[in-house]
């Protein structure tokens, strides 16, 4: 990092399918993206794994409990003063069926599937994103 670049915050995302391999999705409350559907997530806490990190944004922002899994990708998202670094990680409902309900962060959450979520104003190159990775919702 130069004097010029942005520190880096680490954050976290999180890649949830329901059994009918819809995928989790929350509307910004606040920036960046308020008001746009992206997946839970937000930053690490000092002291935190990205695991222990990813599990807890998806309790606070949906009220479901996952367990996380496998990086599936990295990503960072400019935002003027800083830039996100995010891993978003799989991870596995615990509670099957579990319907989300939004809460901190988000205004609403909802599981989409892949009709749903072409309809939705979603972040920037969120889409083209989960398309790269293959885990947009089947």
């Amino acid at each position: 990092m130069t004097a010029a670049d942005p520190p880096a915050v680490p954050c976290v995302g999180a890649v949830v399918h329901d059994p009918d391999r819809r995928l989790l999705l929350v509307r910004r409350r606040n920036e960046p993206g308020r008001g746009l559907w992206s997946l839970p997530g937000g930053r690490v806490e000092p002291g935190e794994t990205v695991a222990d990190a990813v599990e807890r944004e998806v309790r606070e922002e949906t009220g479901l409990r996952v367990r996380a899994g496998a990086e599936v990708g990295r990503i960072r998202i400019e935002a003027g003063a800083v830039v996100y670094d995010v891993v978003d990680l799989a991870c596995t409902l615990l509670v099957p069926g579990a319907r989300p309900v939004a809460g901190d962060d988000a205004d609403d959450a909802v599981f989409a599937d892949a009709a749903t979520l072409t309809a939705l104003p979603c972040t920037p190159r969120l889409v083209e994103t989960l398309r790269g990775w293959g885990v947009l919702p089947g």
